[in-house]
């Protein structure tokens, strides 16, 4: 089985992408972040005609998640069990969707952003994350894969100029022993050992020509249970996606990772 994760920036913009994207991948699951419209605004049309079923959240012009699946979804949880909303009073955002395919629990994730660090949605980031933690511990027992945008760049490698983040957010400490605990509890990136590079970013910036320049970060995560993990035999990530040469239409300023499982 196939398995990405791709922030799209707007479904709606780039569904003529993401279609050419699960052909010429022949992807079974493609976890999208960013749908950026309500469920019923999304172009499903073409990728019901082309086998895929589609399980999806989104309640405005903001953040919006989904699976899309040839494998089948079922079982599918819009959120995760006590996940906080923002603002006040809190509301919720549609930022999780969980769903089984083929036999593997997917959650297409959109880690809120944090903006700054004295900001109140870098502190809803955080809880955002421990409660994910929370939940996902009991998910760790089957074949479970946590994928999607995480906003946060783990190592300074992950970022194309660590002292240039100095004072900002996805590279704090509270945000990357957050992002660790999920390790702590047995949950594998395991993307990274088949990367060529330390450099295989996921996401460069429209600003300045970062991705000519490869000036991005590597923010997009497939993050697998011990049995999930063990069954996966390849990775990579789709740069051509990103490239504004490449495809059809303007890019997203995500790259897909794509994961590959065997038996």
């Amino acid at each position: 089985m196939r398995i990405a994760t791709w922030n799209v920036n707007s479904l709606r913009s780039r569904i003529d992408r993401v279609e050419a994207f699960l052909q010429r991948h022949e992807v079974d699951v493609l976890a999208v972040q960013e749908t950026k419209a309500r469920e019923d605004q999304l172009p499903l049309m073409g990728l019901q005609s082309l086998g895929y079923d589609v399980a999806a959240v989104g309640y405005n012009q903001w953040n919006g998640v989904a699976i899309i699946s040839r494998v089948g979804i079922d079982d599918v949880q819009v959120g995760f069990d006590e996940m906080p909303g923002f603002g006040v009073p809190p509301v919720a955002e549609a930022r999780a969707i969980g769903a089984l395919c083929g036999g593997v629990r997917i959650w297409s994730l959109y880690v809120p952003n944090g903006r700054k660090v004295d900001d109140p949605h870098y502190a809803y980031k955080l809880d955002w994350l421990a409660r994910l933690r929370t939940a996902a511990q009991a998910w760790s027992g089957e074949p479970t894969a946590l994928v999607g945008d995480w906003n946060i760049a783990p190592l300074d490698t992950d970022v194309f100029d660590i002292a240039q983040f100095k004072n900002s957010t996805h590279v704090t400490e509270p945000e990357r022993a957050a992002f660790n605990a999920f390790l702590d509890d047995g949950y594998v990136d395991v993307v990274r050992p088949h990367l060529p590079e330390p450099t295989s970013y996921t996401y460069w910036d429209y600003y300045r020509q970062r991705f000519e320049r490869n000036r991005g970060m590597r923010i997009d995560f497939v993050l697998g249970s011990p049995s999930f993990a063990s069954c996966v035999t390849g990775a990579f990530v789709d740069r051509d996606e990103r490239d504004p040469a490449q495809g059809i239409g303007s890019p997203s300023d995500h790259a897909p990772v794509v994961v590959d499982l065997g038996n």
